[in-house]
């Protein structure tokens, strides 16, 4: 399998995107991070950090579980039950601008869920998303406003994203699917 990005690019390109969203957002007053369980929430944390070394200001950062929300696990009445884990959203999102964080960006129905869901707890100022690949292939108009890397893929290609904190290391990488491998 191809690496796409390795810990060093993951690391730039979450530096950056931090960056994008101090200048974006003008600073970091009412911002909070909310991740999509279960790599977006590292990913998120890894962003709060690098904005508490931009600006010396402690981001609020949550963790958000969408199981309930998505519509591929609602279709079927039977068969295994989807694991439920927690949300923990420790603030509101009222009045606040939450930066939503994912790691891939797909067909945009994650982020749909994600919505959803997080539209539950209350109602912010303004969501925006942030996700380390996009892989095009959306079946729903949903764009990332913060991008790591930009990853044309087939469909029957596979990101795969690993990150320390789950994995024990860190790196993206692209599964070619069987017949199209060189």
């Amino acid at each position: 399998m191809p690496i796409l990005m390795d810990s060093e690019r993951i690391s730039r390109s979450l530096t950056r995107i931090a960056h994008e969203i101090v200048e974006r957002n003008r600073g970091v007053g009412d911002l909070a991070l909310v991740g999509v369980r279960t790599r977006g929430v590292p990913i998120a944390r890894r962003l709060a950090a690098s904005l508490r070394e931009i600006t010396g200001v402690e981001v609020a950062t949550g963790a958000l579980d969408i199981t309930l929300y998505r519509d591929d696990l609602m279709k079927t009445a039977v068969g295994p039950q989807p694991i439920v884990r927690r949300t923990e959203i420790p603030f509101s999102i009222d009045d606040r601008h939450i930066v939503l964080v994912d790691d891939v960006l797909y067909t945009g129905r994650t982020i749909r869920a994600a919505l959803d869901a997080l539209i539950d707890f209350g109602r912010p100022k303004t969501i925006q998303l942030v996700v380390l690949v996009d892989r095009g292939h959306r079946e729903l108009p949903i764009k990332a406003d913060y991008v790591g890397k930009n990853v044309p893929t087939s469909r029957r290609e596979t990101i795969h994203v690993r990150l320390a904190e789950i994995d024990g290391r860190d790196d993206v990488t692209l599964d070619q699917a069987e017949g199209e491998r060189a």
